[in-house]
């Protein structure tokens, strides 16, 4: 499996062709299948398979432990490694089959309903004590740049990190679908017997759609951070869950929607966000 691709292109510079060979982010098909049965399609960078479908499924609700999955492994009798199969453990329930593929831009297609979404989450996101400084979110989003191998390569990809409270990387993964770069986030913690991930901050390099947000519930991340903008449906799910949603964090600016209890600013003695703030 190869996470670039090179190409034949032609590049103009200063009304000047030439052909050069440019590398681009892989993106292929990954069939999911629990016990044999298709689950889900997604469109992914290929790597980190098996922390996708774990991620996946602690997001639908399904596996919360490492005991929850007997095994995973890729469908070698279709010779590809673009088709994989999850086998339960004893009494664990499997998830509902998706009605349609999940693009590489949508992490919940096919769900039928909003309320279908809104999965239970085994962890309150509303009851972890975390605090978290300003001066630490300001330096995630370089951390997360630092750290995105392919995106140097091919200037295509979306970036997932998993920060303590301090600041420290724990784990970062790359992916065309920025869901997807979430999942194996999350499924990497799941193998690691790492969940829940209370006292920890989910560092995103784009929006902060609802599907991230309902996966950081998913997971007990209490915080998540984003260098763009997020939806309103995102911004109603965290306030909703006690999640604190931090969006267009650039430098020292940031936009938090909600949970700015948990935000100090700049060193403990100026106070919460939400005393700093207009009332």
């Amino acid at each position: 499996m190869y996470r670039t691709k090179k190409r034949q292109i032609t590049q103009i510079r200063a009304h000047v062709p030439s052909r050069r060979r440019d590398s681009l982010a892989a993106e292929e098909p990954l069939e999911i299948r629990v016990e044999g049965r298709p689950l889900t399609i997604t469109m992914r960078t290929p790597g980190d398979d098996f922390d996708l479908a774990a991620g996946f499924l602690v997001g639908e609700g399904t596996i919360a432990s490492p005991d929850d999955v007997m095994t995973m492994r890729h469908c070698a009798d279709l010779d590809t490694y673009n088709v994989l199969d999850v086998r339960l453990a004893a009494g664990v329930r499997p998830p509902e089959a998706r009605n349609f593929y999940t693009t590489s831009s949508c992490g919940v297609c096919g769900k039928a309903s909003l309320e279908a979404v809104r999965t239970v989450a085994r962890w309150s996101a509303r009851e972890d004590p975390v605090q978290l400084d300003s001066s630490v979110l300001e330096v995630l989003p370089d951390r997360l740049r630092a750290a995105q191998r392919v995106f140097d390569r091919t200037g295509g990809l979306h970036a997932a990190g998993l920060f303590t409270a301090e600041g420290e990387a724990l784990c970062v993964r790359e992916d065309v679908g920025r869901h997807n770069a979430v999942d194996k986030l999350v499924g990497w913690a799941l193998r690691e017997g790492r969940l829940p991930l209370a006292g920890t901050v989910l560092m995103v390099s784009g929006r902060a759609s609802f599907e991230l947000v309902q996966k950081a519930v998913m997971a007990g991340i209490p915080a998540l951070a984003a260098v763009s903008a997020p939806s309103s449906l995102a911004v109603e799910l965290a306030a909703e869950e006690g999640l604190t949603l931090v969006g267009f964090l650039r430098g020292d600016s940031m936009n938090v929607y909600t949970g700015e209890h948990r935000l100090t600013l700049m060193g403990s003695g100026h106070g919460s966000a939400r005393a700093a703030g207009p009332g």
